[in-house]
């Protein structure tokens, strides 16, 4: 990969994405510039590069994580416009479309496809992430706040402010004035409060506890203020509520009903109120005329399905059969786009990993995590569950990323592999494990590739059990697994590798109990700089290469798509859809 900062190139422009160029444009070293970009080519051995360059190091870290077919697509329609543009023929932003589709149309149904059935329709059960059901908990609840996907500030929405004046140990959320639930009751502070608290119960099973745990008390000020303080100082604590339940707040009244009723009359206060559910076929919501951001939403109606098979969501958009799906195949979404049709994909580093559980055998010895990981070929396991489309990634974060070092999260040994199942085994310590699957095909099938890779050694077992969603989710929540797929899906990176990684973590699945990377995430947590902050990361990753929490396989794909009528699709966080901006025309 070319070097972020090129010898030929002004200090002040950075390397935003390259990729190979056929011999068909010629620039020249310094190609037109359009506002904050600029392309440029390098002839190397064998070819060209087309670079597209940056005047903004930070905002272009995270636009450059898209495969390489769609980084061709995507500088190249940038470069015909640069061209244009250059050229006098065109007058469009980049970034922009140079179609104007004119104002929100009122009225119409869409139908959406999320990838993961709930298992009810409280937002304790629900996730807000691309892989689970985040355009449902938009729907049904919408959104304190929302993140923007490329510079992570804070945008509000039912909330006007959450702010800290102590580096993060105490925050104070303020809400909009007359907010009300669907049943009349009021969405205050004392709503949010009932919420966030019960979110800690473990009995609920939530995934958000991860979140609400790092919130030690709250106290109501008033209707529209709760004060917070946190377990430790958190700075960036909002990136991790946008990306729970924590956001989605729920009427206290209908919640004390008990969960079989709430299933039947879930009370938010969001754009859409439930129809019916019809579980294991769909979910049918129309417009809250009561929203508290009118005229929105712009829908009358919304209908959402599960479908998990990645083959099934892909054609169900092209032969229309649905309107939008939330996807993690980087394969689908190629597909979409060459039909015709149009995607968007939250730009991330980290990734997913097969994770080891380190609280049990055979994965309590590092020796059979790290021969586990030195065995696997993850090319070829792109190849049979993305069709190569998706990106292994090299290192944890991005280069171009302020936090990027060239630290190389694994490599592949199979000698060194071999050598050390045989010592296990010769030991009374053989590697026999078993692989907890979601349902999804990818899932399913990166589980099956993995059993194929490790049958051609000796001394070493693969089993593979087949959960539903619910079932695979209980498991990892109560750290009853073997192996089971997690992650470290980076954006700002505080909030998914404390999560992930950190010993005091409740979302630690693996059970990493590391003191140096404790201490590391802890300093990158309130760290003030972005140098304090790469230096602490950088330690992270060196820890991670050493402690082998499992085998990164795949830089995430959050992303939605959709057809030509559709527009106003906006995302937030991990791959989450704002209901109430959809429209039809």
């Amino acid at each position: 990969m070319p070097a972020q900062q090129k010898s030929w190139l002004d200090p002040s422009w950075h390397v935003a994405c390259w990729t190979d160029l056929p011999d068909v444009l010629r620039l020249g070293r310094a190609g037109p510039q359009f506002g904050q970009y600029k392309l440029a080519v390098e002839e190397v051995s064998g070819g060209m590069l087309l670079y597209l360059l940056a005047q903004s190091e930070r905002f272009e870290m995270i636009r450059c994580r898209y495969s390489p077919r769609t980084l061709v697509l995507a500088i190249g329609s940038i470069a015909m416009l640069v061209f244009l543009v250059a050229c006098g023929g065109a007058s469009s932003p980049i970034g922009g479309s140079s179609e104007d589709v004119g104002d929100p149309v009122l009225g119409g149904t869409v139908r959406v496809l999320q990838t993961s059935e709930p298992r009810s329709l409280d937002p304790a059960s629900l996730s807000n992430t691309y892989a689970h059901q985040p355009t449902l908990g938009n729907a049904l609840y919408g959104t304190l706040m929302i993140d923007d996907i490329n510079t992570f500030d804070i945008i509000y929405k039912m909330a006007t402010d959450f702010s800290s004046t102590d580096g993060g140990t105490t925050f104070t959320l303020s809400l909009q004035p007359g907010l009300t639930f669907t049943d009349g009751t009021p969405l205050d502070a004392a709503a949010v409060k009932f919420n966030w608290d019960r979110l800690k119960n473990r009995d609920l099973g939530s995934t958000s506890i991860r979140q609400a745990t790092q919130i030690a008390t709250s106290e109501v000020v008033d209707p529209t203020n709760l004060r917070v303080t946190l377990v430790g100082p958190n700075p960036h604590f909002a990136q991790a509520l946008v990306a729970s339940a924590l956001n989605w707040i729920a009427s206290p009244t209908a919640l004390n009903k008990g969960p079989a009723a709430f299933d039947e009359d879930p009370v938010g206060a969001g754009p859409f109120t439930l129809d019916k559910w019809t579980r294991q076929d769909s979910i049918e919501l129309t417009k809250n005329a009561g929203y508290w951001d009118a005229p929105k939403p712009y829908l009358d109606h919304l209908t959402i399905k599960t479908v998990a098979d990645s083959s099934q969501r892909i054609n169900a958009i092209v032969t229309k059969a649905a309107d939008i799906a939330s996807e993690r195949n980087m394969a689908n979404v190629v597909k979409a786009e060459g039909a015709g049709f149009q995607s968007e994909i939250v730009p991330t580093g980290g990734g997913t990993f097969m994770g080891m559980n380190q609280r049990r055998a055979p994965f309590n010895d590092v020796r059979a995590r790290r021969a586990v990981q030195l065995a696997v070929n993850t090319d070829d396991l792109n190849t049979i569950v993305y069709n190569g489309e998706n990106m292994v990634p090299q290192s944890l974060f991005a280069e171009g990323s302020p936090f990027y070092t060239d630290i190389k999260l694994q490599e592949r040994n199979e000698e060194e592999a071999q050598r050390l199942f045989n010592e296990l085994a010769a030991e009374g310590k053989p590697v026999s494990f078993t692989f907890v699957t979601y349902p999804t095909t990818e899932n399913k099938t990166l589980a099956e590739g993995l059993q194929a890779q490790l049958a051609a050694y000796d001394n070493v077992e693969v089993k593979i059990e087949a959960l539903d969603a619910a079932g695979a989710t209980a498991r990892a929540g109560q750290r009853d697994f073997d192996m089971i797929t997690t992650g470290a899906i980076i954006q700002d990176p505080d909030f998914p590798l404390w999560m992930a990684f950190h010993s005091q973590s409740t979302g630690n699945f693996v059970g990493m109990n590391d003191s140096e990377l404790d201490t590391a995430l802890d300093t990158g947590r309130i760290a003030k700089s972005d140098q304090e902050r790469k230096s602490a990361y950088d330690v992270v990753q060196e820890r991670l290469v050493e402690d082998v929490p499992g085998i990164w396989y795949s830089r995430a794909v959050p992303s939605v798509i959709y057809g030509p009528d559709i527009h106003g699709v906006e995302l937030y966080t991990l791959g989450s859809p704002l209901p109430e901006e959809i429209w039809r025309g």
